[in-house]
């Protein structure tokens, strides 16, 4: 099991939740708000609107999944929410030792058991 994450611009929400939801047998997805800034040395030289501007609004989206699904969207995440500009964020993917349901402790199907 994994959990894919992404940090993405907040207009690309729209096409991002359709991708996702086109992938059979789909799981869900947390969306939280984020803000932040590109490191200076992968820019070169930066305007004064976008010293200004520094911490720009973002998403974060974390899935939870089988290990087989990781690449559908992932590349769902990529295929939907890139522009082609600095600043459309980045995906990545952590090993999940176990999940457990809070409403009873139980482990959830899919999860390895930890």
């Amino acid at each position: 099991m994994k959990e894919i994450r992404a940090i993405v611009r907040p207009h690309r929400l729209d096409r991002l939740r359709e991708a996702l939801r086109a992938i059979p047998n789909f799981p869900g997805v947390t969306v939280f708000r984020a803000e932040g800034f590109t490191a200076p040395a992968a820019i070169g030289h930066r305007t004064v609107r976008q010293e200004l501007t520094d911490f720009s609004s973002k998403l974060m989206v974390s899935v939870l999944a089988d290990d087989a699904m990781v690449e559908p969207i992932r590349a769902a995440i990529i295929a939907s929410c890139a522009t082609g500009q600095i600043g459309d964020g980045i995906v990545w993917t952590v090993a999940i030792d176990d999940i457990h349901r809070i409403r009873d402790g139980s482990v959830i199907d899919g999860a390895p058991p930890g």
